[in-house]
Formats: structure tokens, sequence, C-alpha cells
């Protein structure tokens, strides 16, 4: 009597090899498009990150050349300095109380919306 382990045909064998050729491309797109996703993060974050760096320093040296400015012009050692620290801590006021973090939220929803599902979305449109 056969049993299923004894059924070899050349057709059972070519289903097999086929299937874990299917089987093993499958897992190099995953393999591909994981890897290309982490690239893209790795960059936008290196992207950011240079973007931040710089803004700051505009800010600082902004700042440092607009207190200095005001110095002048109000003829003071310091009360540019004084003024300018003054804006951002009216600055810091507004934004922590008319700010709501649903703002925040709101930009995060966008920015981020269904980046996670971009390939399935793709494979669904098919």
């Amino acid at each position: 009597m056969a049993t299923l382990t004894d059924d070899k045909t050349p057709r059972n064998d070519s289903l097999i090899s086929n299937l874990t050729g299917y089987l093993d491309t499958r897992i190099d797109i995953v393999r591909l498009e994981t890897q290309e996703k982490v690239k893209g993060v790795f960059v936008s974050t290196v992207h950011g990150v240079a973007l931040a760096f710089l803004g700051i320093l505009f800010i600082v040296f902004g700042s440092i050349y607009l207190g200095l400015a005001l110095n002048q012009a109000l003829d003071s050692p310091s009360a540019g300095f004084g003024l300018v620290a003054a804006l951002y801590l009216v600055l810091a006021v507004l934004f922590f109380v008319g700010v709501d973090k649903k703002v925040f939220q709101g930009v995060a929803d966008k920015l981020l919306n269904n980046t996670i599902y971009k390939s399935d979305k793709r494979d669904a449109a098919k």
C-alpha cells in the first residue's frame, strides 16, 4: 500500500520546487522592501537632524545679532539681549498656553498616514 510520502512524481516535484522558489522570491522581496524602508528612514532622519542643527544655528546667531543691534540702537550694553530674551519668553508662554497637542497629532497623522501599508495598497490595486 502506498503512502502519501511515496507519491513522488515529476509533477509533484516540479510543483514543490515551484512553490519553494515562489516562497524564496517572496522572502527576498520582503527583505528588499524592508531594506528600502530602513534606508528611507535613515536618510530622512539624517536630513531632519541636519536641518534642525542648521535651524538652531540660525536662531542662535540671529538672536545674537538682533541683541547686539538692539544694544546699539538703545545705546545700552545689555537692553537688547533683555528684549530678545523677553521675546522668547512671550513666544514660549504663547506656545505653552495656546497650542494644544491635538495640533501636533493632526500634523503627525498627515505626515505618517499609511506609511507602513503602502506596499499593501500597491498590491491591492492590482
